[in-house]
């Protein structure tokens, strides 16, 4: 059951942590689709702006032309009446009679288009004025009964008059797009002026990036263009400019975004990034916490794994114990000093075994708490070598092992704890004897190396995986022996070695192979 609940809870977190980047990476895609539309949107209207803005200014350039060499010429214009339009309202209820005339007339200033593109020399200048009358006459029989060439005076007259400005306004197109039409692009529009053109509404609607323009005439390149612009219909943005009276034209003007993405991802930047190191932040949490419910479900299995190996430690010598005292209680056995002898040496003995049991499981746990006493004196490591073979011996002589020493080093004396240190090497041989399926063959070297002296214990048997040699010092942890049963202990040897060595500022390590034994390694700082 408390292995369902760890994978579903797993799955659930992995199931919410893909869920969140997916969102990011949704609104990442989404926030840059929005910016490419707002982008092509706000370049549409100012590429509009500026065909607009081309238009006008030719314009009022031709209309501000006009206008001087009108006033230079120094006579009256020619009049001509082109429309008279005549409204006449009976109200016979109230005998009042509305008459309304409209006359359209046309000023020839005699200026040709000669004078601007000697193609046009049949265009003529004009301007437009109207003179409008409104007459009211209160008696209806006063002008039904009039005879002819008889002047009747109205009752009211209202006179107005003026130009018409929106027929200028149009005639002046009319006649400029005619004649800028056969003009050549580069008399309409240069290049510098487009780009101040173009530069100043992009800048307007807060597009502040490179950008390269160009303008073709039916498909094919003209000299309007900027440096480094290459055309491409995909990429480009284009709008038609110098439209004709037909509203057709030869002319495109085409603007290209070489720099468009980095553009638009810099508007994403502060967001984006935001957004990256919450998702960090998540991704480090979610990883803590997926690496601590590992560390709580391994140390839950060690711990099941410890009780079960101690309890097994245990287990043994209490047996042996029981069964040593029932033999001695027998009335045969009792009387059998050699036997009785040889029973209460077996309870010592298994005895000491739980004691030494119960007394590394306390190491550890004072040296988890630093409340283990380890005050250092000059020592010979040689000595402390032999007495931790002396403690081993009788365990050796039983597997009928054999320990031979190598003792290269010449300088010897180091600042250690004689008894745990003594302990360290009790631990490394024991576990040479143990991980020995034949008699153990044990080798002791020393040397020296700069200021330091290296022990090195090296054994016959059974050696260990690359995945254990990293783990072996780790507490509680034991590599499966495979067929090999006799192996017993609980993982908490190599653990306490570490901790003595480093409390003495060394180092250990183990060189191993699979089949071939294994060396450990101890690296002690000298006297100098």
């Amino acid at each position: 059951m408390n292995k369902l609940f760890f994978r579903i809870l797993v799955l659930l977190m992995s199931l919410s942590l893909i869920g969140i980047i997916l969102v990011q990476v949704y609104w990442f895609n989404s926030s840059f689709k929005n910016n490419d539309e707002q982008f092509k949107y706000h370049v549409t209207q100012v590429i509009g702006n500026v065909a607009d803005k081309l238009e006008k200014q030719e314009l009022y350039a031709y209309a501000d032309k006009a206008n001087k060499l009108k006033d230079s010429i120094g006579k009256t214009p020619k009049k001509e009446d082109l429309l008279e339009v005549l409204f006449i309202q009976k109200n016979k209820k109230t005998n009042k009679t509305i008459v309304y005339s409209n006359t359209l007339t046309s000023e020839d200033y005699d200026i040709t288009g000669e004078l601007f593109n000697k193609k046009f020399s049949s265009e003529r200048f004009k301007s437009f004025s109207s003179k409008r009358v409104t007459e009211v006459y209160n008696n209806n029989n006063g002008i039904d009964n009039n005879p002819l060439g008889q002047s009747i005076i109205p009752d009211l007259k209202i006179e107005k008059s003026g130009s018409l400005d929106i027929l200028n306004k149009m005639q002046q197109e009319i006649t400029l797009k005619d004649i800028a039409g056969a003009l050549p692009l580069d008399e309409r529009i240069s290049a510098p002026k487009l780009n101040s053109l173009l530069k100043k509404e992009l800048e307007e609607y807060g597009v502040k990036t490179k950008f390269e323009f160009g303008v073709l005439n039916s498909g094919l390149a003209t000299k309007i263009k900027s440096e480094g612009f290459h055309y491409d219909k995909d990429a480009s943005y284009q709008v038609p400019i110098f439209t004709d009276n037909e509203g057709n034209s030869n002319y495109e003007l085409y603007v290209t975004f070489p720099h468009k993405k980095k553009f638009l991802l810099s508007e994403l930047l502060s967001i984006t990034i935001l957004s990256i190191i919450f998702t960090l932040i998540i991704i480090v949490a979610y990883t803590s916490a997926l690496n601590q419910l590992l560390r709580q479900k391994h140390i839950s299995e060690i711990k099941t794994d410890f009780i079960n190996n101690m309890t097994h430690e245990f287990k043994t010598p209490i047996a042996t114990i029981n069964l040593a005292l029932d033999a001695i209680r027998n009335p045969k056995i009792i009387e059998d000093k050699e036997k009785v002898y040889r029973y209460l040496q077996m309870i010592r003995d298994e005895n000491k075994r739980m004691h030494a049991q119960v007394e590394n499981v306390l190491r550890i746990s004072k040296l988890e708490k630093r409340e283990l006493d380890i005050t250092k004196e000059p020592t010979v490591i040689h000595d402390i070598i032999d007495d931790a073979i002396e403690h081993v011996n009788l365990i050796l002589e039983d597997r009928q092992g054999t320990v031979v020493k190598h003792f290269n080093a010449a300088r010897t004396t180091s600042l250690i704890n004689e008894v745990h240190f003594t302990n360290v090497l009790v631990n490394i041989l024991e576990n040479a004897i143990k991980y020995s399926p034949d008699a153990p063959k044990i080798e002791i070297f020393t040397e020296n190396v700069k200021d330091m002296i290296l022990i090195k214990v090296k054994d016959h048997g059974l050696g260990m995986s690359k995945v254990a040699q990293k783990r072996v010092f780790e507490k509680f942890y034991r590599e499966h022996t495979g067929d090999l049963h006799n192996v017993k202990g609980h993982g908490l040897g190599l653990a306490y070695v570490k901790r003595i060595v480093e409390d003495h500022n060394g180092q250990v390590y183990v060189e191993s192979e699979k089949g071939k034994g294994s060396t450990f390694i101890i690296k002690i700082p000298l006297i100098n």
